[in-house]
């Protein structure tokens, strides 16, 4: 996983994967492993996402007439997320289109006493976008992006996602801040302050120059770090809490060419290389590291990938392609989740032949001082829609996990991460490290400069994936606090009060700015629900 995935390229050649496969697995077998989706899951709700202390009476709820004059795509029904565990009964779901159909919503929300939740492309997995009987505003068609040259910046409506905005911005133009794979809409990201493979950018609440917020009466406020701060701070990763952003105007960068690097290291390496050496190094825009998950170096050896500046006077910047190898991609990934031998196959593959099939331009001059140097502009590695992540496959699902761990802390981190996932038997598939730094938002997940550990884990969606899933989330979860560091908040809600109280200090002074802003809770979530009520 390369991308708020990591970078999760899993580029094994065809040959490899027969040579390993025709003994074990019939033809049937490997098809459906790669197989498209016919669609998104849905899975049953897990038991453990429930209402808190508010009730709601979804025959009340139903009985309200739907307003008129804005397109609801849905009335009734249940909404899900990419977890698949979340499956949700809600009063209906608008397609946001304007300002005004946001407005319109709103003042019926309010006049019949209906909760109110925003949506993209819903990748968070604890019902971050969504609450029981509530009405979900559906952002993905409210997608307008102005580029603006002259002062270097991009005006986005918040359902954009940033596939599109490079696509906008290429080939002079590159993001500055956002998550590491595509897909995210603008609003989700503002929401949980995404972060990325650029260590020197920091989270996106660095790259956000102003934004326009619709709050609970309707009105709409400009918000920015030098206005209505307080209230700039609590809506970067608020969680949708506070009102509905209606635009944002964001930095961008220029599209640099990069040469891509890699190198193999011991995980307890890694710390003092990046403070001697990596961060220090001006040139280097982008990194992100993997730790191994193949049983014989589980968490121990670790590839660390770098973007290093180079001179693109001879480079030709291709349009951006969309990634290759889908099917093959996506067969190695759910191979990996069948057993050892494969975890290994996967590891060795991404240390031995994934580099070797880069999609990259070398220049002339490039190619004679090195015969493996790849030239890439900075849109390229971050332009992953990651479709290879999406599968056919019932009756489980993928769980991402984050933790941001103090960096004196990391490597007693990891080595405590190794044994409960052993202890567990965790089906690790990936897990990814970046840099963060000190984050000024209100519930920030970053006091300090941290590493961020991204973790993509396989499970059942029975009773049983569920009951273990939840116990080792707690576990992770008191490692976490045992080392300082915080959990992200846009996953799975398995933790107690008592642990987000102590990973979060500031948990019940976010929620008083959230009754002092929306006294009447027209903005809530499933997780507002459960930990505020």
């Amino acid at each position: 996983m390369q991308k708020s995935f990591g970078k999760f390229k899993a580029g094994v050649s065809a040959a490899a994967v027969l040579v390993a496969l025709f003994g074990v697995y019939g033809f049937r077998k490997l098809q459906a492993l790669a197989a498209d989706p016919a669609g998104p899951k849905d899975c049953r709700a897990a038991d453990d996402i429930g209402e808190g202390n508010v009730k709601i009476d979804l025959d009340k709820v139903r009985a309200i007439a739907p307003l008129q004059g804005v397109k609801w795509s849905q009335l009734g029904g249940s909404i899900n997320d990419a977890s698949c565990l979340n499956r949700t009964e809600i009063y209906g779901m608008v397609e946001v289109h304007s300002v005004d159909d946001i407005a319109k919503t709103l003042a019926f929300a309010r006049a019949n006493k209906l909760p109110v939740t925003t949506a993209g492309v819903r990748h968070s997995m604890g019902g971050q976008a969504f609450r029981k009987g509530g009405i979900v505003l559906d952002m993905r068609g409210f997608n307008r992006i102005t580029l603006n040259e002259a002062a270097r910046s991009v005006t986005v409506q918040p359902g954009a996602t940033w596939h599109d905005i490079q696509i906008v911005l290429h080939p002079r133009f590159a993001v500055r801040a956002m998550q590491s794979t595509d897909i995210f809409s603008v609003g989700g990201s503002i929401s949980v302050n995404a972060h990325g493979m650029d260590h020197q950018a920091g989270a996106l609440a660095r790259s956000i120059k102003t934004m326009k917020v619709m709050l609970a009466d309707g009105s709409v406020q400009s918000v920015s770090p030098t206005e209505n701060q307080e209230l700039f701070n609590l809506v970067v990763g608020g969680y949708g809490l506070f009102g509905v952003i209606v635009e944002a105007e964001l930095d961008i960068a220029d599209n640099t060419v990069y040469q891509t690097g890699r190198r193999v290291l011991d995980y307890k390496a890694f710390p003092a290389l990046f403070a001697d050496d990596i961060e220090k190094d001006g040139n280097i825009g982008l990194m992100y590291g993997h730790l191994s998950t193949a049983p014989s170096s589980f968490l121990q050896e670790m590839l660390l990938y770098t973007y290093t500046k180079a001179d693109g006077a001879d480079f030709k910047r291709q349009p951006l392609g969309e990634v290759s190898g889908t099917k093959l991609r996506r067969l190695t990934i759910n191979l990996s989740k069948q057993g050892s031998f494969f975890q290994e196959l996967k590891w060795l593959s991404e240390k031995h032949i994934e580099h070797r099939m880069e999609n990259c331009t070398v220049t002339r001059a490039q190619a004679i001082a090195s015969g493996e140097a790849c030239l890439v502009s900075r849109n390229d590695p971050m332009h992953d829609s990651v479709p290879y992540l999406r599968n056919a496959l019932q009756d489980e699902t993928d769980i991402l996990h984050e933790y941001f761990i103090p960096r004196k802390n990391f490597v007693a981190f990891v080595d405590g991460m190794r044994r409960i996932m052993l202890d567990n038997k965790t089906n690790l598939l990936n897990a990814s490290v970046r840099v963060v730094h000190k984050e000024e938002n209100f519930l920030t997940y970053s006091p300090e400069p941290a590493f961020s550990l991204v973790l993509y884990i396989n499970q059942p969606t029975d009773d049983e994936g569920n009951r273990r899933m939840k116990k080792v989330t707690e576990e992770l979860i008191g490692l976490t606090i045992a080392n300082q560091g915080r959990f992200f908040l846009p996953y799975q809600l398995y933790y107690s009060r008592d642990q987000l109280k102590k990973s979060y200090p500031q948990i019940d002074d976010f929620f008083a700015a959230k009754r002092k802003y929306d006294p009447a809770d027209l903005f809530t979530n499933t997780m507002y629900q459960k930990y505020a009520s």
